[in-house]
């Protein structure tokens, strides 16, 4: 069997400071729990960045800046997984649906890679979802998820293809057919999010059935379903993911007090599964990253 590879979702958009005051919201506290994340055993941290005051989702470059150079020069070897879905959302405004709404970032490809090509993480995150999610659309046409495909790889990022229904996985069979997506890739299956892919055991497997052959996965559970989703990759085979993106709470009504302390169950399920953690140098061997 061969070791698990365990990611860190550190901060995430939709999680806000008030469900968990624990929730990093400055630079310096998503690389902080990013690093203790790592020492707890996950081999990957994926990366979301937020308005310092306010605690509430951002674009903002110097922010990713700040945040990947704290990591860096933290002294603690982990991948760093830089997301690229903010800049995906339309919200219709109410009596003119083509206008859009007060919360709307939706913007090009370019704009949404402007980070990854500048800062060159080992991976990032391309979602390949479009879908009512959270009061809101979620638009990633072809021709966007093509652009920024494209940037990813001339940057020499790997993306990690974050898929949240089985449409999502059709499109990528044909990225992959036509030569924008490239083989073996690395797919993350989203369970649990309103109209997408529920999270249950037989939704966990009947995804991991349609995807291309040879690829690396990892699959996760929203909110309650964490930790049963988490589980349930394991045993089906593939790599797992928990953080605070994910979930707040260690267990039923007891907040986490930081991603650390997420992790550090997570590696205990796969542990007591029979597994064993992939270390961050093994997981770059499995997903074949270059530093």
């Amino acid at each position: 069997m061969k070791p698990t590879i365990l990611s860190c979702a550190v901060t995430g958009s939709f999680t806000l400071p008030e469900h968990n005051d624990a929730l990093p919201v400055t630079p310096e506290d998503i690389a902080g729990s990013a690093m203790e994340a790592t020492r707890a055993g996950a081999a990957i941290c994926h990366i979301h960045v937020r308005d310092p005051v306010s605690g509430r989702p951002s674009m903002e470059l110097d922010y990713y800046r700040e945040t990947v150079r704290r990591i860096r020069e933290g002294g603690t070897d982990v991948i760093i997984n830089l997301t690229t879905g903010p800049g995906g959302r339309y919200i219709p405004s109410d009596g003119e649906p083509a206008k859009a709404a007060m919360g709307t970032t939706l913007t090009t490809g370019e704009v949404r890679m402007q980070h990854v090509v500048e800062l060159k993480p080992e991976l990032c995150s391309l979602d390949l979802n479009t879908m009512w999610f959270g009061g809101g659309a979620v638009i990633n046409s072809p021709n966007s998820v093509r652009t920024m495909a494209e940037r990813m790889y001339a940057a020499g990022v790997k993306p990690e293809l974050e898929v949240f229904d089985t449409g999502d996985i059709a499109l990528a069979h044909d990225l992959i057919k036509e030569g924008t997506l490239r083989i073996p890739a690395l797919f993350q299956l989203v369970m649990g999010v309103k109209y997408g892919m529920p999270a249950t055991p037989q939704g966990l497997a009947h995804a991991r059935s349609l995807l291309p052959e040879g690829c690396e996965w990892a699959g996760f559970g929203a909110s309650r379903m964490a930790f049963p989703m988490l589980a349930q990759a394991f045993l089906l085979g593939g790599h797992c993911r928990i953080g605070m993106e994910d979930t707040v709470y260690l267990a039923k009504g007891v907040k986490t007090p930081g991603n650390g302390a997420l992790v550090e169950k997570a590696v205990r399920i796969i542990d007591e599964l029979g597994g064993q953690v992939a270390t961050v140098e093994e997981a770059r061997a499995i997903l074949g990253l270059r530093r």
